[in-house]
């Protein structure tokens, strides 16, 4: 934002904790190398600061979406290893130019691929295989068929060979044992190559997941990798908005569109200037039906009251007298989890997150600044 001082709405991105947060999960890799997946702009982080700081805690190895993603952490670590999982979106050549390793996810890809390596390309590529997830990737039928051609790792410049967990973020669901037993079968075809199943949550199941390198992402960034469990991770993002304005509600008074939620005692709202175009999930808001989310304010939770609309939100602050205009509340952060402002509103924190609007003052603390 051009005026900082002039936003209702301000986000903290505390670099120092996103590093802190991967030295942890290379902690818990069990001696498998450590990747950061920073697709979807870095979770909403933004990809130069984090991929900065990562690459200087040590991370070497990074995933993103896109190629365009991909040139940009090229940008940010000129040395890095850098996987597209999308595969190859648009000229393999680009890929080749820029060293970035496609995911092979099919077979035109792969003969796509092929091609673009014998016109005279250094570059790696990863090969991924479906276990269980019916997304992307080779099906182990394929996959089997593919590796009984002669040569085809050296081929194809295979650097990895890898799946993606379904269920991870629970536990004791049987299809991650099963998709552990699919992939260990064919990582068993290409015992030479690198091989990678865990994603933050698979990281969790503990060390038969993690093979030679996992690729946490959602943990990286503070958020809940397993459901139902509190996260151990540091809070990286914190989100304030700032009060606009007190007013007096009188009891059986309602607050916002819709007449949503009806005030059972004489209260004071604040009106807080960030809503849905800010990215904050109208679903978060409360009726008479059913709380919303909270925020948090001088040491204090407050409630949130009322729908969210496009530019506000309002808290009831009746039992904090001191809140006054110009306050910040925090919507989350370090009092806030993000997953339960995303549980209030039906989804989840990898959706806050990538979804943070355009008009937050954006300030990064513990590390070096946006370019």
């Amino acid at each position: 934002m051009d005026h900082p001082s002039m936003a209702a709405g301000r986000l903290r991105i505390d670099l120092s904790a996103l590093a802190r947060n991967w030295r942890d999960m290379a902690g818990r890799a069990g001696g498998a190398a450590t990747a950061a997946v920073v697709k979807g702009d870095a979770y909403g982080m933004g990809i130069a600061p984090a991929v900065t700081a990562l690459a200087d805690a040590g991370c070497t190895t990074f995933f993103v979406a896109l190629p365009e993603e991909g040139l940009r952490v090229r940008a940010a670590a000129p040395d890095a290893v850098v996987y597209v999982l999308g595969g190859l979106v648009g000229d393999p050549a680009a890929y080749v130019a820029a060293g970035l390793r496609p995911v092979l996810n099919d077979r035109a890809g792969i003969e796509e691929w092929r091609r673009a390596r014998t016109a005279g390309a250094p570059a790696g590529a990863a090969l991924h295989v479906d276990t269980g997830m019916n997304r992307l990737g080779l099906r182990p039928d394929a996959f089997r068929s593919l590796v009984a051609e002669d040569g085809v790792a050296d081929a194809l410049g295979l650097t990895l060979l890898m799946s993606h967990l379904a269920c991870a973020d629970t536990p004791g669901h049987p299809l991650n044992a099963r998709q552990l037993s699919a992939f260990r079968a064919v990582r068993d075809l290409l015992p030479g190559v690198p091989a990678s199943l865990a994603n933050s949550a698979g990281v969790f199941l503990g060390p038969d997941y993690a093979f030679d390198l996992v690729r946490p992402g959602i943990a990286l960034y503070g958020g809940r990798a397993v459901a139902d469990a509190p996260s151990p991770m540091r809070p990286v993002a914190t989100l304030e908005g700032r009060i606009l304005q007190i007013r007096d509600v009188p009891a059986g008074e309602t607050v916002g569109y819709g007449a949503a939620e009806t005030v059972h005692r004489d209260s004071r709202v604040a009106v807080v200037g960030v809503g849905y175009a800010d990215g904050y999930h109208r679903r978060a808001g409360s009726s008479d039906g059913r709380p919303g989310a909270r925020g948090f304010l001088r040491g204090r939770d407050v409630p949130l009251i009322g729908r969210v609309s496009m530019d506000l939100m309002a808290f009831d602050v009746t039992d904090l007298r001191e809140a006054s205009r110009g306050d910040w509340i925090e919507l989350f952060g370090d009092h806030v989890a993000v997953d339960d402002v995303a549980a209030a509103a039906e989804t989840i924190g990898y959706e806050l997150l990538t979804g943070l609007g355009r008009r937050y003052a954006r300030t990064y603390v513990g590390g070096p600044p946006r370019p």
